[in-house]
């Protein structure tokens, strides 16, 4: 028996030994082509895989942007990272040269579309191509289900085989958008973590028909755009203003550590001061947040100061704290942002009772150095509009180089 049991242990032994260890599943480095299902349709996008010692970081490519995310894990055969600053993950199976897996937005119940990436594909697409027919400047007018119009200007450009540009709109604009035409129709996409945008639209002699746009989960609009150089957008100082009977802003929120905040306090005592108004979740408040965190890095000795005022998605104050935290990590923003509300315009109105309304994420207000509302700016046109954003940026400096000149 104990010979019997001898050879047994022998045998299983010099199998064990004979097996083959399965190898670490290896996260490959360099550009992947990514694509989520959105409606039916395909949304590729790009994103670049580095390694840094044992230190993965993903690069989110989006037109002219990279957008960073150093916050990857890896486990057994997967990985999963967050989208930038947005409470957005994919987690995906790693399969040699493919991921498949999903895209959850964790603030939204149910909200998990299907995600692939296959490696070392640039480009949305392989041989996209780009004529100069849709190149210059578009009248257009989205249309929701019940009919309601929409007034946008659409901005293209081709280059390097690309159609690039960008929707312009009063409270906003589409930020970066890019792909290629076909014989007559444009497509044109944009992913930044949070937008998950597709367009496409029919040339017929100096006019776009048949226009469709696709966002996200359900969002589903038409639209049909006309070539008209001159046409601009309502007055982005007029949409918002303090109501009659009122001469300044006034509020008390709390900071990410708890402590009550105003703008009466002695902090911002004959200083000029810049509220934006803005949400975590909001692609074109992270615009603003870029340039305006920069700015302050550079003016903040001058007798300034910046207030931003988060209106996030869920109510609780830890939930939103953490997204502020998060956000101010990642843009490296010095400034003070309080939790001010809810994620809706409806909630920004009632919080700032002096305004007629707030329309729009984002929305800023300069106030003096005696208290007085000197401007309020509705939305933000970003470094993707090209001019729009050139011009935004150099009427700003001219504002606050004359209220920063003014004494007291």
């Amino acid at each position: 028996m104990l010979k019997k049991i001898l050879i047994i242990i022998f045998l299983v032994t010099t199998l064990s030994s004979c097996k083959k260890e399965t190898p670490p599943t290896i996260l490959k480095t360099g550009v992947w082509r990514g694509n989520l299902k959105i409606q039916g349709q395909d949304l590729p996008f790009n994103f670049e895989v580095n390694k840094d010692r044992d230190r993965f970081e993903i690069d989110l490519i989006n037109g002219d942007e990279r957008l960073s995310i150093d916050k990857v894990y890896l486990f057994g055969d997967s990985l999963a990272f967050n989208l930038h600053i947005f409470d957005i993950e994919i987690r995906a199976k790693i399969k040699n040269d493919s991921l498949i897996g999903t895209y959850t937005k964790n603030y939204a119940e149910g909200y998990v579309l299907p995600f692939y990436a296959v490696h070392g594909k640039n480009g949305r697409f392989d041989n996209m191509k780009a004529h100069h027919r849709f190149d210059g400047k578009w009248e257009t007018y989205f249309m929701n289900a019940d009919g309601k119009k929409t007034l946008s200007i659409g901005v293209f450009q081709s280059k390097d085989s690309v159609l690039t540009g960008t929707f312009l709109n009063t409270t906003g604009d589409y930020r970066y958008l890019d792909g290629y035409t076909s014989l007559d129709t444009m497509y044109l996409y944009s992913f930044d973590g949070n937008h998950l945008y597709k367009f496409k639209g029919v040339l017929e002699n100096e006019s776009i028909i048949n226009g469709t746009f696709w966002s996200g989960k359900t969002g589903y609009k038409n639209f049909v755009s006309k070539r008209n150089d001159s046409i601009e957008l309502p007055d982005p100082h007029s949409l918002t203003y303090l109501k009659e009977g009122y001469d300044k802003v006034s509020f008390s929120f709390k900071n990410v550590d708890g402590k009550e905040v105003s703008i009466d306090d002695p902090a911002f005592k004959n200083k000029v001061v810049v509220l934006q108004i803005l949400g975590t979740w909001c692609p074109n408040c992270m615009d603003e947040t870029r340039f305006l965190a920069d700015w302050y890095k550079k003016n903040k000795d001058r007798g300034v100061e910046i207030i931003g005022l988060a209106y996030e998605i869920k109510p609780e104050f830890t939930y939103a704290k953490d997204r502020i935290k998060t956000m101010k990590t990642q843009m490296r923003v010095d400034y003070e942002v309080l939790v001010a509300g809810l994620s809706t315009t409806k909630s920004a109105s009632e919080s700032l009772p002096m305004l007629n309304e707030v329309i729009s994420f984002p929305t800023t207000i300069i106030i003096d150095k005696f208290g007085k509302v000197r401007q309020i700016h509705t939305g933000f046109s970003g470094p993707a509009t090209g001019e729009y954003y050139d011009q935004y940026v150099k009427d700003f400096n001219q504002l606050m180089d004359e209220l920063l000149e003014e004494t007291i």
